[in-house]
């Protein structure tokens, strides 16, 4: 079967999966930008990341899923962000209300100048990542990116994070999985891994919690 005719019938199934995902129509239904909005949400209620008074940023952050819910979590009975919330990605992102939003590269100095002066010198409670780079299909080159975005991740964790911190990321078992579940051990004191049940069971995404950074030599 030529390549081009595999991939026409694998986003054809794609579509129909998603239009009757019951995920997808829960958050459409609720308000939210994205069927991912239940990883959060699960995780958290299990995990107990988010809550009023805390620093949280959140990369690869758009659509604003994820950002929503922090918001959500972060704020008093009246509706009012109690913490700061930013939210980082190359993409842009609709405004969400009581959220920084830096549009750019994290690794870029003029996004780095913006975000320190947000921070003024705090560092962060919760980093949380749901990036994932554009798919090509070649699972090779797609593994190696996702593990690009992994490592970044954990540098800007290492940069910002307080030392009894939280960080969750999104990553994909295969080559060079367990080599970075090495590395977050090297570096905190509890990782767990997590399959929140929005994340389909055809997906070898996973999400990682990792907790308490270990002092650095």
């Amino acid at each position: 079967m030529p390549v081009a005719t595999k991939k026409l019938r694998s986003n054809r199934a794609w579509i129909e999966r998603h239009i009757h995902d019951p995920f997808v129509k829960r958050s459409k239904a609720e308000g939210y930008r994205a069927r991912s909005v239940y990883k959060l949400t699960e995780l958290d209620d299990r995990e107990k990341l988010l809550r009023p008074g805390l620093t949280v940023v959140d990369l690869g952050a758009a659509p604003g899923s994820w950002t929503q819910i922090v918001r959500e979590r972060l704020s008093t009975k009246d509706g009012h962000v109690q913490g700061r919330i930013i939210a980082m990605d190359i993409l842009p992102m609709d405004p969400i209300d009581g959220v920084d939003f830096l549009q750019g590269d994290f690794r870029e100095q003029e996004v780095a100048d913006k975000l320190s002066e947000i921070l003024n010198g705090d560092k962060v409670d919760v980093v949380l990542s749901d990036m994932a780079p554009n798919l090509s299909g070649i699972p090779a080159a797609d593994a190696a990116r996702s593990l690009l975005l992994n490592e970044l991740a954990l540098e800007f964790c290492l940069d910002h994070l307080k030392s009894n911190g939280v960080f969750v990321t999104k990553s994909f078992q295969g080559s060079g999985f367990s080599q970075y579940v090495e590395a977050l051990k090297k570096a905190f004191k509890k990782v767990d891994i997590r399959k929140p049940a929005a994340s389909r069971d055809t997906s070898a995404e996973v999400y990682l919690v990792a907790r308490h950074l270990k002092p650095r030599k």
